[in-house]
């Protein structure tokens, strides 16, 4: 059976909403974090550490990572501060409870960035754009910063 484009993109929809939290319920960008390209010595490095480590063989010399995974490994799924926080079942996720200001998720990213590196030696990338009142920016020139517990 050869799916039509309608029918595949009406299956993507229903598989991300049953994954991802409904951004009009718990606002959210959805995906964060591009899912990491490594080297395939980096991975048969990270493998024989990790055995369960979940990869997708890309190119000759590329495995991509799930992100989520890694995310998840640094114990960072489900964590919350600032009033913004990883959702609790989908690492990938990161979710505005209570902030008034895009410096914490900022913040958040940075946090969730600094933690997968010094773990794995992996630099997570962000997915989403970010958009500040002077236009688009580069998250790496963007501080971190910390400012109050979660819900306040």
């Amino acid at each position: 059976m050869n799916p039509s484009a309608f029918e595949v993109m009406d299956q993507v929809i229903k598989l991300r909403e049953s994954k991802l939290p409904d951004p009009k319920l718990l606002p959210n960008a959805g995906s964060f974090f591009k899912n990491p390209l490594v080297s395939q010595e980096k991975l048969l490095y990270l493998h024989s550490i990790y055995p369960n480590m979940p990869f997708f063989p890309q190119d000759i010399n590329q495995v991509k990572l799930a992100a989520g995974w890694l995310i998840d490994q640094v114990g960072m799924k489900g964590f919350c501060k600032d009033g913004v926080g990883v959702h609790e079942h989908q690492a990938l996720v990161l979710v505005n409870y209570a902030s008034q200001n895009g410096k914490d998720i900022v913040a958040l990213a940075k946090l969730i960035q600094r933690k997968v590196f010094e773990s794995f030696g992996i630099l997570l990338s962000p997915e989403v754009h970010m958009v500040t009142s002077q236009g688009k920016v580069d998250f790496a020139d963007l501080p971190p910063t910390f400012e109050r517990n979660c819900y306040d």
